[in-house]
């Protein structure tokens, strides 16, 4: 995998970012670095500004305030081919209009190679994303036909094969089940752990404490807490955050924290 543009490392610092819409305040003054290496978590309540500072970060959305670099470059410095050779987007869903074919969806994400010499590693390269995915058994079936949690291995297997320093995971796991959700957070972390830079949004708290390096909370359009989980994840911020009791208990064999709602009987 390519983690590095010239001699700096891939890395991205979000400084007292602001974005609003249609006039509305949705994040204020957020400052955030995602590093190469690590595995970044954004979690929240609904509305928190979680898939809005995933999109900020993808140049989707223009910063009312504040801004965005990579590799210390600003975002809009970036060409859309550059920025498509240096992160891989995977939004909530994947939506196709036409028949396209597992297979074609895949080679999708080949596109920003296309005339470079890793153009070459194409068909590996696809081959590998629908093998880690458990795609590879139905490459031949239409996109559209698939049940809603094979579409989002696929649409994962696309981002794979883009084959970018870094992953920015719009809750990649929502249409999936136990089994499933496990593989692409063990795949997240797999890219991370080989160098790349990866964020996930994610609503469950559980998994973001199981896998990610660093949790970002945040709450009301603002970074709340930023940190290892067991630093982010204590019971009095989470119970303040999402208005709810919530206890964290640390997971008996690996120390992770283990996060529960207190739910009343009757």
């Amino acid at each position: 995998m390519r983690t590095e543009i010239g001699r700096e490392p891939i890395g991205l610092r979000v400084d007292r970012l602001s974005v609003r819409r249609g006039g509305r305040p949705i994040l204020t003054d957020v400052t955030l670095d995602v590093r190469a290496g690590e595995l970044l978590a954004l979690v929240g309540p609904n509305g928190a500004g979680k898939s809005t500072l995933l999109a900020a970060i993808c140049g989707d959305l223009p910063p009312a305030g504040g801004g965005i670099a990579f590799a210390g470059r600003p975002l809009h410095r970036w060409t859309p081919v550059e920025l498509a050779r240096l992160r891989a987007v995977l939004p909530q869903r994947a939506t196709m209009t036409f028949p396209f074919t597992v297979a074609e969806v895949v080679a999708m994400g080949r596109a920003p190679w296309a005339g470079t010499r890793y153009a070459a590693e194409d068909d590996d390269v696809v081959h590998e994303a629908l093998r880690l995915t458990g795609t590879e058994s139905f490459t031949d079936r239409v996109f559209s036909a698939l049940s809603g949690g094979e579409q989002a291995r696929v649409a994962l297997a696309r981002v794979l094969a883009q084959r970018t320093p870094m992953l920015l995971l719009d809750e990649p796991t929502a249409a999936l089940d136990l089994h499933h959700q496990e593989l692409v957070l063990r795949l997240a972390r797999e890219r991370a752990r080989q160098g790349g830079a990866v964020v996930v949004v994610l609503h469950d708290l559980a998994l973001a404490a199981a896998y990610a390096d660093r949790i970002a909370l945040l709450a009301g359009g603002r970074l709340v807490a930023d940190g290892p989980p067991v630093e982010v994840l204590t019971a009095d911020r989470l119970s303040e955050v999402y208005q709810h009791e919530i206890e964290v208990l640390p997971h008996p064999r690996t120390g992770a924290p283990l996060v529960m709602p207190v739910r009343t009987d009757g």
